[in-house]
């Protein structure tokens, strides 16, 4: 036992020294690093790659980045060869250059005394070096060519803005030092276009210079400070200027419009420095490494700064087009929260215009019922021609020619009729005005609806757009597997069909978003042109927060109370329901009719009259009265009177009518019983359904984490060929499913709160806080009678 224990013991030793002694034959390079500028934006990426080539080499050798191997020549030429001269003669061991000015330095040498790498010189539209070779053939010297072109970027830009004058921005030491001109006048020769070269210090510079171009290409400004482009960005979006990068996606993220770099590029050029290192310190000479990188060109555009200058997204490129920014409208000319949404359609819907004008016109049809007893008062006047011999005889009370006129007054003293009208209109405008009401409460809740609407369509596409990244990645990784044999091209040919139709759902999914913003604009009697947002809202935010919805979603959450508090919504909605208080009043409204039909037909209508007459001329034969007759002519002279009429026999109407009534007082019994079990029914499925999205919160928070990271670890198997593309997929539409369910399920929650508030006619968020604790001391008063 003893022997074993001294082998061990001994092969551990043997295995300790064998690790001292490779750690100590583990070689240590110090690498320069030759750049033209540094800024805080810069810094970031230059650490980024030093991990980078740390990583990469690993155990191979010991990498070391001395602070005094960082080199900057501020485009001053001198400074840039006295910088490499300065890494010539102290230890540095490899040589990283990076920029034009130490690409003028370094490229022309026929000798290089260390290993060096030049990279990130320039286009390759206007690279120096031998572009035919795939190795440098240099000893000690390699360099990176990239794919991009000055060319792909004007092409791809033309084709999507047809610029006719194009203003292209380069930093004017590289503009000094490069035959852009040369460059330019040929490509966009061939493009038909007209252009203007902007060498520049400052974003001043390019500013100062926009006037008369239609479009502007950075072709530089690498070096820019973010403040710098986003001061350059509020201009051309205030222009309305397309613009393009060669700085890719991060750019574009700023607010320029487009790209034709890919998002992985810089990983890419990064990973290809630090692979070229390992390859050197493991042995391969430099002159027979390879110099090209080739990226996959792909096209970003910023949707938000497509919206704002007005630039039309062809459909014909969305298949081939990656998209950043928010889906919120850039160019809103207001931004509606919920509850300026409601109050808008509760002043300038139409649909509740035109209900009021019901109300108007009941209120009118009161008034003509009023109005059966106030005086009526006419005047008339005449003039008569008789025939002279019938005037002659008529002893001057026909005379041939006279004119007459007379006042007449009558008054209804009592009407059973119009007593009744007045009572059955004033209940109908009653019934009307609750209707009113009732339109109201849906017209609040569909303001509402059309407001989630939008957020949730909102939302829908911004799930479908990063869908469609998804779907771009794993595409990639099956044409990875496909090239190094892993997997067949039916996977690569599956994600393309796959690609297509996410990228249609995407398509169909802005368009529902715009159809959106049109019903809401319709709800709200806007211009359907106008532009309007919306803010997003969450249940403990904001004006839910204020009104403590989190309060219904904890007596929800307790089954112990839900059963009682479910009893309470029903009798508040029974005392809230403007249709069952519209119903009462039809109900008087008919019982009144019953009562005239009935007793009421008995009793008399007393009405008072009285007229005044007066003859105004006579003349011709028979104007006077022939003398003897011992009588005079009266000109003026008036009546009055009383009159009492009771129906007796009436055609058997009063008896139909009375009949009729009964029938529409048992109809409308019946509708309010009917209506009451709705309210009933409708309160308790609204219950229902807030718990369902009560669950469905909790539950799609886990579900969206965890087909998250199924989807993670499937396309990490995936890329090593341990699952098979339909498990992928699955995993990518379970993740899709799960974050439409997560992003939808608190909008749906605040959707049904504010259904369950119009089944019961009363909404938290449209009452003072008084009125609303009010609600809960019921609540808790009717708690107190269930037990």
């Amino acid at each position: 036992m003893k022997k074993y224990c001294v082998k061990a013991i001994l092969g551990i030793a043997i295995m300790l020294i064998s690790f001292q002694g490779m750690a100590q034959d583990k070689k240590t390079y110090k690498v320069g690093i030759l750049v033209d500028r540094v800024n805080r934006e810069l810094s970031p990426l230059i650490d980024k790659l030093k991990n980078e080539v740390k990583a990469v080499v690993g155990e191979d050798a010991n990498i070391v980045f001395p602070d005094y191997g960082l080199l900057v020549n501020n485009f001053n030429l001198e400074t840039a060869r006295s910088n490499y001269n300065q890494l010539l003669g102290n230890d540095i061991d490899i040589i990283l250059a990076f920029g034009v000015l130490n690409n003028e330095i370094i490229s022309p040498l026929t000798v290089h005394e260390k290993p060096t790498i030049l990279f990130g010189a320039v286009n390759r539209d206007v690279q120096q070096l031998d572009l035919s070779k795939t190795t440098s053939g240099i000893e000690n010297f390699t360099y990176l060519i990239e794919s991009e072109s000055y060319q792909d970027d004007l092409n791809r830009f033309k084709e999507l803005s047809d610029f006719k004058t194009l203003g292209i921005a380069i930093d004017a030491p590289i503009a000094e030092i490069l035959p852009f001109k040369e460059i330019f006048d040929k490509e966009l020769a061939d493009l038909n276009s007209d252009y203007r070269l902007i060498p520049f210090e400052s974003v001043d510079d390019i500013i100062a210079n926009l006037e008369g171009t239609d479009a502007l290409y950075m072709a530089g400004g690498f070096f820019m400070t973010t403040e710098e482009k986003q001061v350059l960005i509020r201009e051309l979006l205030e222009r309305k200027l397309p613009s393009f990068t060669v700085n890719g996606p991060a750019d574009v993220k700023l607010g320029f419009l487009a790209t034709l770099q890919a998002e992985e590029n810089l990983d890419q050029f990064f990973r290809r420095i630090a692979l070229n290192v390992e390859a050197y310190v493991t042995g391969t000479p430099m002159s027979d490494l390879p110099v090209f990188i080739d990226y996959n060109p792909r096209l970003t555009i910023n949707y938000n700064t497509s919206d704002r200058i007005g630039f039309p997204i062809k459909y014909s490129l969305i298949g081939e087009t990656d998209f950043v920014g928010e889906f919120r409208n850039v160019l809103s000319e207001k931004e509606y929260d919920l509850l300026t949404v409601i109050n808008q359609a509760l002043e300038q819907n139409l649909s509740i215009q035109s209900d009021q004008m019901d109300v108007d016109l009941a209120s009118q049809d009161v008034k003509t019922a009023n109005s059966n007893y106030l005086p009526s008062l006419t005047a008339s006047g005449s003039a008569t021609y008789v025939d002279p011999d019938l005037a002659t005889i008529s002893n001057g009370q026909n005379p041939e020619f006279s004119t007459a006129g007379n006042i007449t007054l009558n008054q209804t003293v009592f009407s059973e009729t119009a007593n009744a009208n007045i009572s059955i209109q004033k209940n109908l405008q009653k019934a009307q005005q609750e209707d009113f009401n009732a339109s109201q409460l849906d017209l609040i809740f569909d303001a509402a609806n059309a407001y989630f609407n939008v957020l949730i369509l909102k939302a829908n596409t911004q799930i479908q757009v990063r869908n469609v990244d998804l779907t771009k990645r794993n595409l990639e990784i099956s044409e990875q597997n496909f090239e190094a044999g892993q997997s067949g091209k039916s996977d690569m040919l599956r994600f393309r069909s796959e690609m297509a139709q996410n990228t249609q759902s995407m398509v169909e999914a802005i368009n529902q978003l715009e159809l959106g913003f049109l019903l809401l604009n319709q709800v709200l009697n806007n211009p359907t042109e106008l532009e309007i947002d919306v803010t997003d809202v969450q249940m403990d935010e904001g004006v839910f927060e204020d009104y403590k919805y989190n309060e219904l979603f904890d007596l929800l959450d307790n089954p112990s109370l839900r059963e009682s508090f479910t009893k309470f919504l029903i009798q508040e909605a029974y005392v809230n329901a403007p249709e069952l208080r519209s119903l009462g009043y039809s109900l008087d409204a008919t019982e009144r009719n019953i009562r005239l039909n009935g007793y009421g037909r008995f009793l008399p209508t007393v009405a008072l009259q009285g007229q005044y007459n007066s003859t105004f001329s006579r003349s011709g034969a028979g104007s006077t009265v022939p003398e003897g007759l011992g009588f005079g002519l009266v000109d003026n002279s008036y009546t009055a009177g009383a009159s009492i009429s009771i129906p007796i026999i009436n055609q058997n109407q009063n008896n139909i009518n009375r009949q009729t009534a009964l029938i529409q007082k048992d109809q409308l019994e019946i509708n309010r019983d009917n209506l009451e079990l709705n309210i009933a029914v409708n309160v308790r499925n609204g219950v229902l359904n807030l718990v369902n999205q009560m669950s469905n919160i909790e539950l799609s928070k886990i579900s969206e984490e965890t087909a998250a990271e199924a989807l993670e670890l499937t396309q990490a198997s995936y890329a090593e060929g341990a699952v098979n593309i339909v498990q992928l997929l699955d995993a990518q539409n379970n993740y899709l499913n799960a974050q439409l369910a997560r992003t939808n399920a608190v909008y749906n929650f605040l959707i049904n709160a504010l259904q369950l508030e119009r089944f019961m006619g009363y909404y938290f968020l449209l009452n003072t806080k008084e009125k609303n604790d009010e609600f809960r001391q019921r609540f808790f008063e009717f708690l107190n009678t269930q037990n």
